[in-house]
């Protein structure tokens, strides 16, 4: 698949060595010399200039991209980066780095495919290992929306499926996958879980003991 990424900081450059790893096809845009510079030197095609801008867009390959991903620090610039994916029929992955009112949440969540916090999902990767267990409920993103963490269990049937095939109820998503002992990253839809992996997702919340069955194998609360 072909990818293109706005933005090669933290977040950007870890996200498109994963995609890198497996295969695909991975553009850099990011404004920042030094940044093009260092894409470039890690052997990604890199566009320097503004990640809103489509001519800058054109330039790196949107027109034959299956997704886009805004993951620069700036929330317009994601924003007119997957406004103009959206343009080209890319799926869009937007970066917010704060929380936001509800209705600005929302308003985001309908333009876009996904929104992603990166901040969030290192809080709850920490949250994880602090209390120990395996399930955990990070925060509240709306009034009906929960954010989640699983540390996969051995004997989980979740375990040797591919995101895509885990059997979640209907008001769940899985938003970020981590192994290894690796910050939990969006997750391709072939990626296969293992055991002690760590899954982010978010569920509504009457959805919440279906997700628990699920990746957990019980509807036993764990460290919840």
């Amino acid at each position: 698949m072909k990818f293109v990424i706005v933005g090669y900081g933290r977040v950007g450059m870890r996200t498109a060595r994963i995609l890198d790893e497996e295969g695909h096809d991975v553009s850099i845009v990011d404004i920042d010399h030094d940044k093009a510079e260092r894409a470039r030197k890690a052997g990604f095609d890199a566009v320097e200039g503004d990640g809103g801008n489509e001519g800058v867009l054109e330039e790196a390959g949107v027109d034959g991209a299956d997704a886009l991903a805004g993951l620069t620090g700036d929330l317009n610039t994601n924003f007119a980066a997957c406004m103009v994916g959206k343009h080209y029929g890319c799926r869009t992955v937007m970066r917010i780095d704060h929380d936001y009112r509800e209705e600005i949440y929302q308003k985001y969540a309908d333009d876009v495919d996904e929104i992603v916090y990166p901040e969030r999902l290192g809080a709850a990767g920490a949250k994880t290992a602090l209390l120990g267990g395996d399930f955990n409920l990070v925060t509240d993103l709306t009034e009906r929306l929960q954010l989640i963490t699983v540390t996969v269990p051995d004997g989980s049937p979740a375990i040797g499926k591919r995101v895509s095939e885990i059997d979640l109820p209907e008001g769940a998503r899985i938003y970020a996958h981590g192994s290894d002992h690796e910050a939990m990253t969006i997750p391709l839809p072939r990626t296969t879980i293992g055991g002690g992996d760590d899954i982010a997702v978010i569920v509504e919340q009457e959805s919440v003991e279906g997700v628990r069955a699920a990746l957990l194998g019980s509807e036993e609360a764990v460290g919840a």
